[in-house]
């Protein structure tokens, strides 16, 4: 089992850069996809973006693309999401979430979760 912890949330102005994090342990890390989602209270978790189990192939959501990107150190089980050009939409709750079945960008393909992290962007 693969116990997850986001950290990295918090308040920024639009436009503005966070560096959100996803630690893993137990299990074994390197040989999963790790993917980020994130879910507003009340509403449907949404994928972000996901990163293959060797760190070489990406996969982004169209409404950020452009403006996040991911990495990861098996190393130090840990996956990065970069958010850049942030806007006041994507105010919400941040997930990690591993997966042995690739760059899935559905939710019930992942197998563990984080407890998530509060980003808040004001305009």
């Amino acid at each position: 089992q693969v116990q997850l912890v986001e950290s990295g949330g918090e308040q920024v102005q639009a436009g503005g850069s966070l560096n959100l994090s996803c630690a893993a342990s137990g299990g074994s890390f390197s040989t999963y996809a790790v993917g980020w989602f994130r879910q507003a209270p009340g509403q449907e978790r949404h994928f972000v973006g996901a990163i293959t189990d060797d760190g070489r192939k990406t996969y982004f959501a169209a409404s950020v693309k452009d403006r996040f990107t991911m990495s990861r150190d098996n190393a130090k089980n840990t996956v990065w999401l970069s958010m850049n050009s942030l806007r006041p939409e994507d105010t919400t709750v941040y997930y990690c979430a591993v997966t042995d079945c690739g760059l899935g960008t559905q939710s019930y393909r992942y197998d563990y979760w984080g407890e998530g992290t509060q980003v808040t962007v004001s305009s």
